[in-house]
């Protein structure tokens, strides 16, 4: 991965600030707030003649450095970290909110509420599958989803990885209505990183001074992106994290989905973990924004479009520490992932509409179908080569195992469903004419 260049020292840099100086530069510097350009980028543009680059972006930083707001989280020399909302940021902080605070799908009475808890269940394995892919879980996605959905147990550390992660996302819901403490971050990365790591010692603990030093390096060529604090300071930093996320400070409002990727930030930063930070950094996330009720995150797998864009993950990093702490490079970045999650949400919801006027069709050709039975044949009918298992079917209809089991059986008694062992556990495969049974 390209290491982003060091910004120009703006101390060595020479301009004199004239109306003319700011008038030549306006469409320069408006393209640069618009974009949230960084040095590499910003240096390319085509300049006003007789400005320098570097001019440029004095000028630029300037602009940016009366807008900021800091963050009680300081780096090793003591300077602090800084963000502030440019409108491409208030643009999808109205956007997000619009879409997903509150009951996103809640009150869609055309998506009924089994459908709404299936698209629950989707996002949640989404999320731990890709999650775990970005800090290396090498498991295809399809081998990860038959796992969660049959509920065998994992057969390698990519595989647990990934289990681990689906259950730790799941337990964050239980302390939804408890303050942030280090004891709930030591838990979470107990149960995420269990049976993972190197050491069995590093999991539930801090780093120590004891411990080695800490690099995170370039998965490519091994080069030094990034070294985490020094150990001592990490039990200090955790703190105030933790205060940073109960406190409510009415003198100045931060709202929820910035405070939640500023959260991600400070952890992954200050990087407490002698390994599993990534995943419990976007858990924390998940578990503010579902606490201060933004429910739609429940339906959204923002690890799935981080994943597909992971370069320019760890570049809003590097970006913020290489041009004075500025967290803002961090949050444009996440806004951006979360409004592809949402828009990929939404590319879901029109497909099961789609779903959904087939199961009218089946239930005037099988009208001793349930529901739910109903839903899954939709399902089949579009994924003729899924696995159902009976837990995954009593997991998300929320029915007893056994009523579960009732339904998948009959569907097989119908010749709709052929049931197989795999391994101690029977799962379902849609029949080879499905669809010719279906469209008959």
């Amino acid at each position: 991965m390209k290491i982003p260049e060091k910004t120009p020292n703006l101390d060595t840099i020479r301009v004199q600030l004239t109306q003319e100086l700011i008038g030549n530069l306006g469409p320069v510097l408006r393209k640069a707030n618009t974009e949230y350009l960084c040095w590499d980028d910003y240096k390319s543009i085509a300049m006003p003649a007789g400005i320098a680059p570097e001019q440029a972006w004095a000028v630029l930083k300037m602009y940016r450095s009366l807008q900021v707001r800091s963050l009680p989280l300081i780096d090793p020399k003591g300077n602090a970290f800084t963000y502030w909302l440019p409108d491409c940021v208030l643009k999808d902080i109205n956007f997000i909110d619009r879409h997903v605070g509150g009951s996103i799908l809640v009150h869609d009475p055309s998506v009924p509420s089994e459908e709404r808890r299936r698209c629950m269940v989707r996002s949640l394995v989404d999320e731990a599958i890709s999650s775990s892919q970005i800090e290396g879980a090498a498991t295809s996605r399809a081998a990860a989803k038959e796992m969660l959905r049959t509920g065998r147990r994992p057969r390698d550390r990519s595989e647990r990885m990934i289990f681990n992660n689906y259950e730790a996302l799941q337990m964050i819901k239980g302390h939804l209505q408890e303050p942030l403490t280090t004891d709930l971050i030591l838990a979470l990365h107990a149960r995420m990183t269990r049976d993972t790591l190197e050491d069995t010692a590093w999991e539930g603990r801090f780093r120590t001074t004891v411990d080695r030093a800490m690099h995170v390096l370039d998965s490519d060529d091994q080069t030094v992106l990034y070294e985490p604090p020094d150990a001592l300071g990490i039990a200090g930093s955790m703190r105030g994290l933790c205060e940073f996320a109960n406190s409510d400070n009415r003198d100045e409002f931060v709202n929820p989905v910035i405070k939640g990727i500023l959260l991600h930030f400070w952890l992954a930063y200050v990087h407490p973990f002698m390994d599993g930070n990534g995943p419990i950094a976007r858990a924390l996330f998940y578990w503010y924004l579902l606490k201060h009720r933004y429910w739609g995150f429940e339906y959204l797998s923002v690890s799935t479009a981080i994943l597909s864009d992971r370069m320019q993950y760890y570049r809003s990093f590097l970006h913020t520490e290489r041009d004075g702490n500025d967290a803002t490079y961090f949050i444009v970045y996440n806004l951006k992932e979360i409004r592809r999650a949402i828009e990929t949400l939404d590319e879901y919801i029109r497909e099961k509409q789609k779903e959904k006027k087939q199961t009218y069709r089946l239930s005037a050709k099988y009208s001793s179908v349930n529901p739910r039975q109903r839903m899954l044949l939709a399902s089949a009918f579009e994924k003729p080569n899924e696995l159902y298992a009976i837990e995954t079917h009593a997991n998300v209809h929320a029915v007893t195992y056994q009523t579960a089991r009732t339904d998948l059986l009959g569907l097989e008694s119908m010749g709709l469903l052929k049931m197989k062992k795999d391994g101690k556990k029977f799962v379902f495969t849609p029949v080879r004419d499905l669809k010719e049974k279906l469209e008959e």
